[in-house]
């Protein structure tokens, strides 16, 4: 069951004249894995992040560094959630991301579907998609015995 969706696009140039003027951003949004990042990256990594916050209904006290995109060993992206974004995506019952980012003159654009899976469901997509497994996240039930 879909649970939240999420879309935010962002200007390249207006991104890069922010970061020029505020250099301290980029240590108050991104984790150390994404500092390295080129300035295109960033504002794609960005757009993820305001579209995970849109799909989590934007949490008052969701802290930025909660929520990072790493890459899969071909390249393609998915979210990974600690401390409130973790906390918001539990209560919300979301055990799977999918997302999808570009960037290309002018803009970067990031995507995401925020998704709550049976353990039936989990289950069948192990098994059709065992590399797909790492958009799945440990959810416990609410009650013992029941999935969220």
């Amino acid at each position: 069951m879909i649970i939240g969706t999420g879309i935010d696009v962002v200007n390249l140039d207006r991104f890069a004249s922010i970061i020029e003027r505020n250099p301290a951003l980029i240590e108050r949004v991104f984790v150390p894995a994404e500092r390295g990042k080129t300035l295109r990256s960033l504002a794609a990594r960005f757009a993820a992040k305001e579209a995970i916050a849109k799909a989590l209904r934007a949490p008052s006290g969701m802290v930025w560094q909660h929520c990072w995109i790493e890459n899969t060993d071909d390249g393609a992206p998915f979210v990974v959630t600690t401390g409130t974004v973790a906390d918001r995506a539990a209560s919300l019952g979301i055990n799977r991301w999918h997302l999808t980012i570009t960037h290309d003159d002018p803009v970067a654009i990031a995507s995401v579907v925020a998704e709550h899976l049976t353990l039936e469901e989990q289950e069948i997509l192990l098994q059709i998609d065992a590399e797909g497994a790492h958009q799945l996240i440990s959810v416990e039930p609410a009650v013992e015995g029941e999935s969220r």
